[in-house]
């Protein structure tokens, strides 16, 4: 698996902090994105910094496509559309952005800084702060707007807090650390409703559990049930698939689970896995990237049908070398 870099930054925090003075020096425009299909992590921390820049008097512009989801945690007015350029004198500023490819809203050009914690970043952009151990990006920009010197306010804690939630599961995955817990913890003391935030993130629209049910009706289990598949058939349904791929996860004596969606002329694939099964190392195989539990990729030019084979041999592949199945 080369280049990817799953260990901890060692110069971490002298980074964030070169982070912090480029950033509390910046005179001229800033624009801040994320990544396609963007998740809780993605808004909470691309919509975090944001804020958190506007609150020191910088001329900011946050570029997001909010799934509606997470509408609730964006003010009217607060996500601006797409740019085809970065005009001169811009920093770009990509949050949560596994690589370039993977950018929504802006080119990557100019000045660009990139904060991130997944393992397949390779580290692109004039400044680069990513750190793999940390769950989630929001725990990095958290502890950026510290540095700022930013006065938390409840707003500003409830969409950092949602990255740590959505990235970690509600708490449950094994990303979930004392230091990230403690993080959550002093975001909560900043005054975020803690229970209605995590209620408010659980609701989906009547459609979702109609596509859901369209969904659980197509799960296969292979390798004798060490991995579980589903995917979406065609229609018109509500894309949240991080959430099905969530949902089936869970079958019993699974290690991964894949869901696969047509989108046009290719097809996206989700993965997770537990028990030393590396969802990471599936998603590199198939030409993207994300965490070792969580990963995905796109495959260009196939159709469902021609999709699946390439992801089991990429999973049997993954099995037998994590153990699950005999050396071929």
């Amino acid at each position: 698996m080369d280049g990817i870099h799953n260990h901890a930054d060692p110069q971490y925090w002298a980074k964030l902090r070169l982070v912090a003075d480029t950033l509390k020096g910046i005179q001229g425009p800033i624009v801040v994105v994320s990544h396609v299909d963007p998740d809780g992590d993605a808004i909470g921390s691309s919509l975090g910094l944001a804020r958190a820049l506007k609150a020191l008097g910088k001329q900011v512009t946050w570029i997001a496509k909010v799934p509606r989801y997470l509408s609730f945690l964006v003010k009217e007015g607060e996500a601006s559309p797409p740019i085809e350029r970065v005009a001169e004198g811009t920093t770009l500023v990509v949050v949560d952005a596994a690589e370039p490819s993977r950018v929504e809203g802006a080119p990557v050009e100019g000045f660009v800084i990139n904060l991130d914690h997944h393992g397949t970043n390779p580290r692109f952009g004039n400044l680069a702060v990513v750190d793999p151990s940390k769950a989630a990006t929001c725990q990095i920009v958290k502890e950026l707007i510290d540095l700022l010197d930013v006065p938390w306010t409840p707003e500003l804690a409830t969409v950092v807090l949602t990255g740590l939630i959505t990235d970690t599961g509600n708490f449950r995955f094994s990303n979930t650390t004392p230091e990230l817990l403690r993080t959550a913890a002093d975001l909560i003391a900043h005054g975020v409703p803690y229970a209605e935030l995590t209620d408010r993130l659980q609701w989906r629209p009547p459609e979702y559990f109609i596509s859901l049910a369209q969904v659980l009706s197509t799960i296969r289990f292979h390798f004798g049930g060490l991995v579980v598949s589903a995917h979406m058939p065609p229609g018109d349904y509500e894309d949240d698939s991080d959430d099905y791929v969530g949902q089936i996860r869970y079958a019993e004596g699974s290690q991964l689970a894949v869901f696969l969606r047509q989108r046009g002329e290719d097809v996206k694939v989700s993965l997770r896995s537990r028990g030393g099964v590396s969802a990471q190392a599936v998603a590199v195989k198939l030409g993207g990237g994300g965490h070792v539990p969580a990963a995905g990729a796109t495959l260009r030019g196939v159709t469902l049908e021609q999709a699946y084979p390439k992801v089991l041999a990429a999973a049997e592949e993954e099995l037998r070398r994590s153990g699950y199945l005999e050396p071929a």
